[in-house]
This record gives C-alpha cells, sequence and structure tokens, in this order.
C-alpha cells in the first residue's frame, strides 16, 4: 500500500478543522435560521434534541454487536452528507426537519468517538489536544466568517453541507490507521468483566448533567445575547473569543494531563462551568463580564473533554465503546435533555436560563465529588 502523502496526525487534524467547522454552523448560526423562519422556542429546543438523542442511543445498539466497525464508519459519513443536503428541503416541514436531524445525529454519533479512538491510540493524550485545536480554529473561523458576511441566515445551510462534504473526505483517510477493521482495543491495566456503567455510575450521572447545563449556551446563547442587544457580529466575536482561550489551554494543556490529576481537572473543570453560567445571569447585559465568562471555556470545555476522554480511556478496557458512551451520554442525552429544557426555560423566563443552567452545574460537580469518594474507597 502506498503512504500517504500526510502524517496521520495531520489528517486527524484537517478531520477537526471541517467538522468542529460544522459544528460551529450547527450550533451557532442554525437555531438563529430556525427562529426567522417562523419556529417556535421550543420547537427549536426539539430540534436540537435530535442529534444527541441518537448520539446516546446508538451505543447501547453497537454494544450489542462488538462496537463500531470500518463499514458503519463510512455509511456514517456518507450519511452526514446525505442529511445536509436534505435539510434544504425540509426546512418548511417542523417533522421531516426534525427526523433529519435525528438521522445527522446518528452519524455524527458515529464518527467522532471513532476518530478519537485513533487519536488516542495514534498521537496520544499528551499531543492529543495540538491536534484538536485545529477544530477549535476551524469553529472559530466560521463563526467570525459566517457573523460578518452572513446576510440570509439560510445560507447557514449551505455552508453545513459543504463542511459535511470536506468532513466526510478527510475521515476516509483515517480508515488507513485503525486496526483489523475496528477501532475496538482492550488495555489490561483496565478493570476486567463486561463493560459496564453502574460501577463508576456518579461520574456518568456528572457528566451528563453537565451537558444539560450546556443547553442553554450552545442553543440559547446568540438567541440570548442578541436579545439583549448585542449584535450578530459582536456575538460571533464573543464565541470566537472562547474558542480562542480553548485553543490556547489546548496547545499548553499537555503538562497538566502528563503529572496531573485527571479527575482533579475534571472537578475544577466543572466548578468553573456553574461559575461562567452565573456569570451570564447576573450581568446579561454587559460585554466585559461576557467576555469574562467566555474566557472560562478554557477550562469548561478544552481541558475537561480531553481530560474527560482520557480519564474514560483509562478506566476501560473496551476503548472504542467508553468513547461512544461517553459522546452518547454527554453530548447525546445531555445534549438532548438540555435543548429541550433550555427551551421550555426559555420560553417561560428568558433572564432565568443561565440561572437554571447554573443549579445545573453544580449538581454535577457534587456528583463528581461522590464519584471520587467512591473511588477512593472501592477502586
Amino acid at each position: 500500500m502506498r503512504p500517504l502523502p500526510l502524517p496521520p496526525a495531520a489528517w486527524i487534524s484537517l478531520f477537526s478543522l471541517f467538522s468542529f467547522a460544522l459544528v460551529g454552523v450547527y450550533v451557532i448560526f442554525l437555531p438563529k435560521m430556525l427562529m426567522l423562519s417562523g419556529y417556535e422556542p421550543s420547537q427549536v429546543g426539539w430540534i436540537f434534541a435530535a442529534s444527541p438523542l441518537m448520539r446516546f442511543a446508538l451505543p447501547f445498539g453497537f454494544r450489542r454487536i462488538g462496537g463500531v466497525r470500518t463499514g458503519h464508519y463510512l455509511a456514517a459519513l456518507g450519511l452526514t452528507v446525505a442529511s445536509t443536503l436534505a435539510f434544504f428541503p425540509a426546512l418548511e416541514r417542523f417533522g421531516c426537519f426534525f427526523l433529519l436531524n435525528l438521522l445527522y445525529g446518528g452519524a455524527m454519533g458515529v464518527i467522532l468517538p471513532y476518530v478519537d479512538t485513533i487519536a488516542l491510540r495514534v498521537i496520544g493524550r499528551e499531543r492529543y489536544g495540538r491536534v484538536r485545536l485545529w477544530g477549535s480554529i476551524g469553529f472559530m473561523a466560521i463563526a467570525l466568517w459566517l457573523g460578518k458576511v452572513l446576510v440570509d441566515p439560510r445560507q447557514s445551510l449551505v455552508y453545513l453541507a459543504v463542511l459535511a462534504a470536506l468532513t466526510a473526505v478527510s475521515g476516509a483517510v483515517l480508515v488507513r490507521y485503525e486496526h483489523k477493521g475496528s477501532t475496538e482495543e482492550t488495555d489490561e491495566s483496565a478493570p476486567a468483566g463486561r463493560f459496564s456503567l453502574g460501577r463508576y455510575w456518579a461520574f456518568w450521572i456528572s457528566a451528563f448533567l453537565l451537558q444539560v447545563s450546556f443547553g442553554g449556551f450552545y442553543n440559547f446563547f446568540t438567541i440570548y445575547e442578541t436579545a439583549h442587544g448585542v449584535s450578530l457580529e459582536t456575538t460571533s466575536w464573543l464565541w470566537s473569543f472562547g474558542v480562542l482561550c480553548e485553543i490556547a489551554m489546548l496547545f499548553w494543556q499537555g503538562p497538566l494531563l502528563r503529572r496531573g490529576d485527571l479527575l482533579g481537572l475534571i472537578e475544577i473543570s466543572v466548578a468553573t462551568t456553574a461559575l461562567r453560567w452565573g456569570i451570564f445571569w447576573l450581568w446579561p447585559d454587559s460585554l466585559p463580564m461576557a467576555f469574562a465568562a467566555q474566557s472560562l471555556h478554557a477550562l469548561n470545555f478544552a481541558l475537561y473533554y480531553t481530560a474527560a476522554i482520557a480519564y474514560v480511556y483509562d478506566l476501560y478496557r473496551e476503548k472504542a465503546l467508553a468513547q461512544q458512551f461517553f459522546l452518547g451520554i454527554t453530548f447525546g442525552l445531555g445534549g438532548s435533555v438540555g435543548a429541550v429544557s433550555a427551551g421550555w426555560v426559555y420560553e417561560a423566563d428568558p433572564n432565568g436560563l443561565f440561572l437554571f443552567e447554573a443549579v445545573i452545574a453544580l449538581l454535577s460537580w457534587g456528583t463528581l465529588r461522590i464519584h471520587r469518594l467512591r473511588k477512593a474507597r472501592h477502586g
């Protein structure tokens, strides 16, 4: 087989660039487009619950068949492109658009953990951040670009389809770096026995609750800020500033991950998430405070995500399945419940949205402390 012209780290970087630019269009601009197309806030919440709901359901099915295989992954890449193209004719019909988001979410729920497992094995946790930061660059670049040039919000569907195609092409190359048709592998240092969520139930509940608390941010932050007099372009800069802080953390977090207590890093990240949502609630009209809150994205997302997937990678023998469950329970079930609950809260009391999210984040921190105590006692 001829060697590829780029090393695996470069292909993973390209995949991250395109896939997170795709996520950027989806979470920043699609909610606003749906509102301008006549959708109610609760309907926006249901639309953005569809994709993560599928991410939650999928791991249970793949657990029964032994994990994600190459064919599943390649089919998911194709389905991502097909579903984003089908968004165009389905936009005016809520039911059809909801179903397409189920398909889109299912495809992404296969793709992202598959690539994360390859990345952790091929480049390791210490270098993972410097590769993953290209995803943050893609997210920030699309936020700034569309915030400046977007005239008709429906144009965001064009960017979705193009970025889905680029994600599929770069993602297809990565099958060259898997082993024997599957990313599943075992680790003798991890606990023996069948994969179990119950053994570390408090950790999984904490991860779920943290992502629930992000529901208001991911799905209503643009709406929330523009409702308080911030322009769409300035809001895109708020998104981008958070991502700049995220990039800085991803670049320099290697020593923390190498020498630090992964669980301790996760606890710090969760605690500062509650602080961040509290700032948005207390000072909804203050741009300086909004930028200060966005600086915490370095901890709340960049450090949390890398430390958490590394922690899960060490915790279980079934590496790929564990990553799929992490994505499913956090961005899946947590994202789904977070989107729906944020839609209900925002519709009832827009100004109380981030108070609600701060309370949920505090509950996440509390259950994480329970996990630490149980792990110290039982291993």
